[in-house]
């Protein structure tokens, strides 16, 4: 079976970026994705599609085509009193590289990276971490599947898709009981 718009597609692959692996799958649990769901980078499923098992591709795509170019304007110095943690600011969190969970003002959650530690200031980065670069994928499809209404429950509605949980795991309905991995 071939990778089209609405199979279940499961690849190995490896991204390197600036010359080192920045990624890769895991031996023996592949990348599973519905192709055509805005699951991966569209230049991502549309190099893997038309392959079929045991094929490979390697592609690279420009920080156009992959998680945009840096923009200055994520780059903000906050002060460190925004790092206050039971009265007092969590210096142990506060490094070159560190990645802190934080959240807009509209309480949308963000990741942040920690560029640089001033005396009343961090130096914080909203971008993507691969924004800006040049992203070069090895990619081996492993398996293409039919997509089943299961899958498209745990895309779709949220829940695990397993039938016990009324489509909304953890939210009652199952107790998070039913034994399925997606509730667990």
């Amino acid at each position: 079976m071939k990778v089209e718009n609405g199979k279940k597609v499961f690849v190995d692959y490896t991204l390197t970026v600036d010359g080192a692996i920045a990624d890769q799958s895991q031996e023996g649990r592949p990348l599973e994705f519905i192709c055509g769901m805005g699951m991966l980078l569209p230049k991502f499923e549309a190099a893997v599609i038309g392959k079929e098992p045991g094929e490979k591709v390697s592609f690279t795509l420009e920080a156009k085509d992959g998680y945009g170019e840096a923009i200055a304007e994520a780059i903000v110095e906050l002060p460190k009193t925004v790092f206050m943690m039971d009265g007092k600011i969590a210096e142990e969190i506060l490094f070159v590289g560190s990645q802190i969970p934080m959240a807009t003002a509209e309480g949308q959650p963000m990741m942040g990276i920690v560029k640089e530690v001033k005396a009343d200031s961090v130096v914080m980065d909203f971008n993507h971490p691969m924004a800006g670069k040049t992203l070069n994928f090895d990619v081996t499809v492993v398996d293409v599947q039919e997509t089943t209404p299961e899958d498209l429950a745990k895309i779709m509605g949220g829940g695990c898709g397993c039938g016990e949980c009324g489509g909304g795991c953890g939210d009652g309905e199952c107790g998070d009981s039913c034994g399925c991995e997606g509730c667990n």
